[in-house]
């Protein structure tokens, strides 16, 4: 159980991590967590190992606030490892040294060591979730942030019954950091995780028939469905066999409602959808299974299967099961992708900028660099615009902050610095450069950001996150984007507003969003071993007039390297 402490006299509740949530009672209040991050030992798929958690809870506990709250988590280090803890999507507005990515805003909680997030939930409401930013802890260190409308403000689509959350992960039966750590002195890809999971369970696998997360429901009644993928390298396809899923919310942005059966989401996203229990009794299979269109791209193929259980079904009733869509799918993928649109209404209005300050071509993609120690004699890298981002040892914020030199620059290149045919024949002398480059924006500049696939080994499926800020996605197609043409096709009305995208293999997508956050703010792939390999860098934000739009100052306890 997770103690939740609101100031101001307001009695302390306790909510448990998976239980259907009950909102808390008040907003504009400071509410206090305490995560001490410590090791467990854990079964699943018949096998032990002991993991990085928060509080002794796999998955962790769900942060529960309203808009307008203030947040402080006291996280407290009783593991051998640095630690830092992102709380992805919260927007940070002037407190990016609680954002939370190593050695970007922060430098990491050492052993023993504390630290403070402190922030305000601006302008934002929905589900969104935390999980560390350092090596591959997300593995097992992550957890909901789920935020609730102000008081008096109602949802914009029925009030559901109740509401729970759904987190899909990935297992390995191998200690994880081992695994990374093995694969980078190979210079090659890592072994691929043994099993998806939802709220920590596998379900029932070959060779490992325990029972998974069970979900009970009442005849008649809607569910509103909190999903989030917390998995480190996997998209994953949602269904729950017999039932139509409504979706009204992705990123902790509402969106206009509309009906699937299958919901496509990518790690670092979250999408709420309502589901309406109109079965008179069973049980039905929950499934979290991969979606992946590379075919030279190994993937983890281990579904992972939860219950939806309807009251006063007897336990030995067989669960129904559904299909699956291939792993290939795009066609499914797609369809869901170009459903997505933003509420845009009165309420809600979808502020998309109409002009644009910086108009950028970012290319992403992999590549194979000689490596001389590496036991393969070769070296996967990651690439934006040909630049592998060499991570510092201090935090870029503290840098920019205290105007520190060599610890970046600020050239990172707007457009790629060879132009060729990005999905088509790749040329054969293409190497990527290192370094800590950065692009730099005034305060308030607008910008449209096209996100182009690379062809370099293999055109991938990618999802890229932006720190501190929503965008929205106004146009994608598949091949290389036309500076000439596309623009004509943009939404420019309603797209759908996010905080993570994914970039369609071998194609492009096209953003904007305002640069109103001062601050250092990291982008990149969410696919963990994408980051790994540098498929990442970072937005200097520059402060504007006066304090309201300055970077507030570093915290005292802020953590030293």
């Amino acid at each position: 159980m997770a103690a939740l402490l609101v100031v101001r006299g307001l009695a302390a509740a306790v909510v448990a991590a998976f239980c259907f949530m009950s909102p808390p009672p008040v907003e504009g209040l400071v509410r206090h967590y305490k995560f001490n991050v410590v090791m467990k030992k854990v079964t699943r798929l018949c096998s032990s190992k002991s993991i990085v958690t928060v509080n002794n809870k796999f998955p962790g506990p769900t942060i529960y606030a309203r808009e307008d709250d203030t947040v402080l988590i006291k996280v407290v280090n009783h593991v051998p490892y640095n630690v830092s803890i992102h709380w992805h999507g919260i927007r940070q507005l002037r407190t990016g040294w609680a954002d939370g990515p190593a050695y970007i805003t922060q430098c990491p909680i050492q052993p023993r060591q504390s630290y403070v997030y402190n922030f305000t939930i601006t302008g934002q409401r929905g589900t969104l979730f935390w999980h560390a930013h350092i090596l591959w802890l997300r593995a097992t260190l992550y957890g909901a942030v789920v935020i609730l409308p102000k008081l008096g403000v109602p949802y914009p689509f029925p009030t559901p019954h109740k509401e729970m959350v759904l987190i899909l992960g990935e297992w390995w039966k191998s200690d994880v950091e081992a695994v990374i750590n093995e694969a980078t002195k190979s210079g090659l890809a890592p072994n691929v995780s043994d099993a998806h999971t939802i709220n920590g369970h596998p379900g029932p696998v070959q060779g490992c028939l325990t029972r998974g997360f069970s979900m009970p429901v009442q005849h008649g009644k809607t569910y509103l469905l909190r999903i989030i993928n917390a998995a480190l390298n996997e998209e994953l396809f949602f269904k729950v066999a017999g039932h139509k899923l409504t979706v009204v919310e992705v990123d902790a942005a509402y969106t206009k409602p509309f009906n699937t059966d299958t919901i496509v989401i990518a790690p670092g996203q979250t999408t709420n959808a309502l589901l309406t229990a109109d079965h008179g009794s069973g049980k039905y299979a929950i499934s979290a299974s991969t979606f992946m269109d590379t075919p030279i791209v190994a993937v983890d193929n281990v579904t992972a299967i939860a219950t939806l259980h309807y009251t006063g079904t007897p336990s030995t009733t067989p669960t129904s099961f559904t299909g699956l869509p291939p792993q290939n799918a795009t066609p499914v993928a797609t369809k869901f992708t170009n459903s997505l649109r933003s509420l845009n209404s009165k309420q809600y209005p979808a502020k998309v900028p109409l002009e644009v300050d910086h108009s950028l071509l970012f290319t992403i993609g992999l590549g194979i660099n000689p490596c001389k120690t590496c036991s393969s004699g070769n070296q996967v890298v990651a690439d934006i615009n040909n630049v592998t981002f060499v991570m510092p040892t201090i935090s870029l914020l503290q840098a920019h902050y205290f105007n520190i030199n060599g610890v970046f620059t600020d050239d990172f290149p707007a457009n790629p610095p060879i132009r060729y045919n990005y999905t088509g024949k790749q040329p054969s002398n293409l190497h990527t450069m290192s370094g800590t480059r950065l692009y730099r924006l005034a305060y308030n500049s607008t910008v449209q950001l096209v996100l182009q696939d690379t062809a370099m080994i293999a055109p991938e499926n990618h999802p890229i996150h932006l720190h501190g800020f929503n965008f929205f996605a106004v146009g994608s197609g598949l091949g290389n984007f036309n500076h000439k043409k596309d623009p004509k096709k943009f939404n420019l009305v309603d797209p759908v507003e996010r905080n993570t995208i994914a970039v369609p293999s071998g194609g492009w997508v096209a953003l904007r969003f305002r640069a109103d956050n001062p601050g250092v703010w990291f982008m990149h792939c969410h696919l963990e071993v994408h980051t790994t390999w540098g498929l990442k860098m970072a937005f200097l934000v520059d402060n504007g007039e006066g304090p309201e739009e300055s970077l507030l100052p570093p915290p005292n306890d802020l953590p030293k390297c």
